[in-house]
């Protein structure tokens, strides 16, 4: 075992500009990580112009730099980060650069199992001293067996992204046949007949919210699902309190396959989140945060509203609605999202979309199954390989 600070300088960051530019090198914020660690390239994110780096005295860090987040929510999220080229990165980031002789790849994959959020003091303030990452120990065998390490868990994590970025593709090909058949639902390209959204529905259903207890649902069990099982639009029957069945006072909502459920308090972000349940769920219940909005089936499928609410342009139409000060959760009322102006195109063409996009999402969950096999792949090698039990 080896102290970080005998191999590596560690540094931070400096305090973002205000001046951005077209051409310069990069200013990596800790915002900028999530995505970098995804598709976002390097060349997409704000650059600085010389001139500004000069005046400003900030510090360009070379490629293979180590970032990660030490201060702030970003770092809680132990996202991992090697610099593809010159940059400059702000103060909530860490910077590490190992000496020469030494595989940052290895050092990397480290610090992503050794999860730097461990040396967070205080969670109601997050933030990691440089001292204590300059005091990690770190287990190190030779340069040879920390690229072949290093090589192996790469090998992994790129079986990994593929199958995520197969994922993305069946979500972009939904988006892409939406548009195809329905046009754009801002400017209604396609001339169908504007109408409120109350004239297809049958009702809007509340559920009941009680507190509960994270925890493994177990037969004979109920829970109450959160807000989250519907955030990110595909229903996440995993997200969920189990409750005290002694509180429950009124008839519970339970989701059922086919339900077309809706977010209607919720961050910015996140309100007026939809997603459709794909299976019978009697130990569940709705929450009072979560609508089932029921359609009239000769006017909206499920599947059309799910993709006409959750498309960029018109959900921010629909977040308009919401009320609630700055900062705090919005709410959307059942009187305002029923006097919602949608397009409603010809069912037999909802139906037709319908069709298809179930045979995407059946792919689609092909490949989740897939990405699931390699997160576990991937999670095994990297506790093997700091455990000392890989071998090359």
């Amino acid at each position: 075992m080896i102290r970080l600070r005998e191999i590596a300088k560690v540094t931070a960051g400096q305090a973002a500009p205000k001046e951005f530019a077209d051409e310069g090198y990069p200013f990596i914020r800790a915002g900028h990580l999530e995505g970098l660690l995804s598709n976002l390239s390097l060349n997409d994110i704000p650059k600085v112009s010389e001139e500004v780096a000069q005046k400003k005295r900030l510090k360009k860090i070379p490629k293979g730099t180590i970032l990660f987040a030490k201060s702030g929510m970003s770092a809680t999220k132990n996202r991992v980060y090697i610099t593809e080229k010159e940059s400059y990165f702000v103060s909530h980031l860490a910077g590490i650069l190992p000496s020469e002789g030494f595989s940052n790849s290895y050092l990397a994959r480290f610090l992503s199992w050794y999860k730097p959020s461990k040396l967070i003091l205080d969670s109601a303030y997050p933030s990691i001293r440089l001292e204590d990452i300059n005091n990690l120990s770190i287990p190190l065998p030779s340069l040879d067996q920390q690229k072949k390490i290093a090589a192996i868990l790469d090998a992994a994590d790129a079986y990994r992204q593929k199958t995520k970025a197969l994922i993305t593709k069946y979500d972009e090909l939904t988006q892409s046949l939406f548009l195809e058949l329905f046009g754009d639902p801002l400017s209604n390209s396609k001339g169908w007949e504007i109408m409120a959204f109350e004239m297809g529905i049958i009702k809007i259903i509340g559920g009941l919210s009680l507190g509960g207890e994270a925890k493994e649902l177990e037969n004979g069990e109920l829970a109450v699902l959160k807000v989250s099982s519907v955030s990110s639009g595909v229903f996440k029957s995993d997200e969920y309190k189990v409750v005290d069945q002694n509180q429950i006072k009124r008839i519970l909502i339970h989701p059922r396959k086919g339900d077309l459920l809706f977010s209607r308090a919720n961050t910015k972000e996140l309100v007026g989140a939809v997603a459709i349940v794909d299976n019978d769920n009697e130990q569940l219940f709705l929450p009072d945060k979560l609508w089932r909005i029921d359609l009239k089936d000769d006017f909206l499928s499920p599947y059309y509203t799910r993709s006409l609410l959750s498309h960029d342009g018109f959900r921010n139409n629909l977040t308009k609605l919401a009320t609630g000060t700055s900062g705090s959760m919005l709410n959307i009322s059942k009187a305002k999202l029923n006097k919602l102006l949608i397009p409603i195109p010809a069912i037999g063409l909802q139906d037709q979309f319908a069709e298809r996009v179930q045979a995407i999402e059946a792919q689609k969950a092909q490949a989740q199954a897939s990405l699931a096999q390699a997160e576990d792949l991937f999670n095994s090698l990297l506790q093997r390989a700091f455990k000392g039990e890989l071998t090359t």
